[in-house]
């Protein structure tokens, strides 16, 4: 999978330390504590940490998106193959002020585009909580649908998925 994505406003690149003291600012947020949960990163040595354990494992992947033109970090989009679910799930994140302008959508088609049209994955699946209807409206927005609920670690998240497992229909040319 590609390093970096570009897009007409956006720059997107794989997660690294440098990243240490945005990471702490969005994962302190309201909005990342309650839709996503508390990941108890208290200082930027935590901070340092928490990307150290996502760096290291090849199951996640984690972009930094950017604006373009002043490099200002406004979010991230995850790519994660969890033990709980058949395929990898794309998810997404945004500081408060930089909600509700596209970017989500911009950064996560780039994503889905590249893994879905070099036939990387033919099913890419996302979940997320009853109550985060913006995450919904994206996740519609991009082509996705309902499949079902489950409840790891006792809590219950709707999964959502660009196709029908077992039913895919994208056709790859491996020549």
């Amino acid at each position: 999978m590609e390093n970096d994505f570009y897009t007409d406003r956006l720059a997107l690149t794989k997660l690294t330390p440098a990243d240490a003291e945005f990471i702490f600012e969005l994962v302190n947020t309201a909005e990342w504590i309650k839709f996503i949960g508390d990941r108890n990163i208290k200082t930027m040595a935590d901070s340092h940490n928490y990307i150290e354990r996502i760096v290291g494992n090849s199951n996640i992947v984690y972009w930094i998106v950017k604006l373009k033109d002043s490099l200002t970090a406004t979010g991230i989009i995850t790519f994660i193959k969890r033990d709980y679910l058949d395929h990898h799930d794309i998810g997404f994140a945004f500081l408060p002020q930089f909600a509700r302008k596209g970017y989500a959508y911009e950064a996560a088609k780039i994503i889905l585009d590249n893994v879905m049209n070099n036939c990387i994955h033919k099913v890419i699946l996302a979940t997320t909580i009853v109550e985060n209807k913006n995450s919904i409206r994206l996740l519609t927005k991009l082509g996705f649908h309902f499949m079902k609920e489950i409840t790891p670690d006792k809590e219950k998240l709707l999964v959502y998925s660009t196709g029908e497992p077992g039913k895919e229909s994208i056709k790859c040319d491996h020549r």
